[in-house]
């Protein structure tokens, strides 16, 4: 018999995105995926067919506002986007979790009824912080963790958001303490907010907890990190990644280097406004044996001198052209770092927030392709990386290990039969 399945993702592409792939497979079983969504992001899952329900995580506004809030926002921090993790902390990261903690207390004021209305069998929420209506409605909840897998702490590892390298323990420590420092007024205000909801208060620094259910990362393990106490796999379960289908993607023709390596170079929907960066590489680019493909978000109208091997376009169909390309730049975007690795690309990570710190640093622990910072670094640095992308064997060999792990296991399908077996 069909059951209903809700996903909350977080009112981001990447999580969204993750969400589509999952309820694409959890569809093909025979059940019912219905979206819980931020009202501006109602028309994303619409658009590939599903169901959605509004849940107000501000002040209500209409979509276009909405989407112009968090794009100002962003752009506004353009400046922050110079400072390592640490010193992030009191601006943007700050910041955020302000708008994490509200938008915590809107959905409530939502949810009780929208799910008494469709009265999902299981709910799945990917989101980093707690939902009371969620956990007390007396249905199965899923967390799924579609951030770095950091995302779930453990004292071995570095702390999220950190870009922390793994065995430097002593950056740990201070971010930990910076960040708990800072988010200690935010914090407060959210335990309050929880007491009010007949909640438990959480420690210092957490604002979430892992399902008594089942969590699902979509981190894959080849870069995995070494755990202190590692994760039960009878409530934690890896889905190598989350790939979603995508419409086909032709590589259209160009007047020059159109047989040469192919790059892709994106910073996601909201780094786009960082137009000075994506313009010096694409410079650079364009003085190089290679081709690329350039999202620029809804600021193409701000490139009007582009080398005639580089294409820029305001969207494309991520994984079907991470698939065809050499190698990608990005932002470190937890949708961009799998997808990469899925499909066996190198990637280049210059990280400007959130979990893009902790990816760039992964993907060059790892040997599956660099980090570089995002706006201190020669020309020459950027052309020699992108060389070692494309010719080096051993990265090739060790990303085509990586890929054919991924493939096997697909994402989506292992989701999709992990939530039939909880409903059934």
């Amino acid at each position: 018999m069909p059951k209903t399945i809700a996903f909350f993702p977080e009112a981001a592409f990447g999580p969204a995105l993750n969400s589509v792939g999952i309820a694409q497979a959890v569809a093909k079983l025979g059940h019912r995926p219905v979206f819980l969504s931020d009202p501006g992001f109602v028309p994303v899952y619409e658009g590939y067919g599903f169901e959605a329900h509004p849940i107000h995580l501000s002040a209500p506004m209409p979509p276009e506002q909405m989407a112009k809030f968090w794009e100002d926002f962003i752009n506004g921090h353009i400046p922050n986007f110079r400072k390592s993790p640490y010193d992030q902390i009191d601006n943007y990261v700050k910041d955020c979790w302000t708008a994490i903690v509200d938008s915590a207390k809107w959905a409530q004021k939502d949810l009780p009824g929208v799910l008494s209305e469709i009265n999902p069998n299981i709910i799945c929420v990917d989101n980093v912080i707690l939902f009371p209506a969620i956990k007390q409605f007396g249905k199965p909840w899923v967390r799924i963790i579609s951030c770095s897998e950091n995302e779930i702490e453990d004292p071995d590892i570095p702390p999220h958001l950190s870009g922390c390298g793994e065995k430097d323990l002593a950056c740990h420590a201070a971010f930990r303490a910076q960040f708990n420092e800072v988010i200690a007024p935010i914090h407060a205000e959210f335990n309050n907010f929880l007491t009010d909801c007949n909640e438990t208060p959480y420690p210092t620094g957490q604002f979430f907890e892992t399902s008594p259910y089942m969590n699902l990362l979509l981190y894959p393990e080849p870069v995995a990190f070494q755990r202190r106490h590692p994760l039960d796999p009878q409530r934690f379960q890896y889905l190598e990644g989350c790939v979603r289908q995508e419409k086909p993607y032709e590589i259209p023709s160009f007047p020059r280097n159109n047989d040469k390596p192919l790059l892709y170079v994106s910073f996601g929907s909201l780094g786009a406004g960082d137009t000075e960066l994506l313009k010096r590489i694409i410079m650079v680019i364009g003085t190089l044996p290679y081709r690329a493909l350039v999202n620029v978000g809804d600021y193409k109208a701000a490139y009007d001198d582009v080398p005639e091997n580089v294409l820029v376009d305001s969207w494309f169909p991520q994984p079907s052209v991470i698939a065809q390309v050499d190698a990608v730049i990005h932002h470190g975007g937890n949708n961009s770092f799998t997808e990469c690795l899925y499909f066996g690309k190198p990637a280049i990570i210059m990280p400007y927030v959130w979990d893009g710190h902790d990816n760039a640093t992964r993907v060059q622990e790892t040997g599956h392709g660099f980090k570089m910072p995002r706006y201190d670094w020669p020309n020459e640095e950027l052309e020699k990386k992108l060389r070692i992308c494309i010719e080096d064997r051993v990265m090739q060999a060790r990303l085509a290990k990586t890929a054919a792990h991924m493939q096997a296991h697909n994402g989506p399908e292992k989701a999709a039969r992990i939530l039939h077996k909880l409903v059934s």
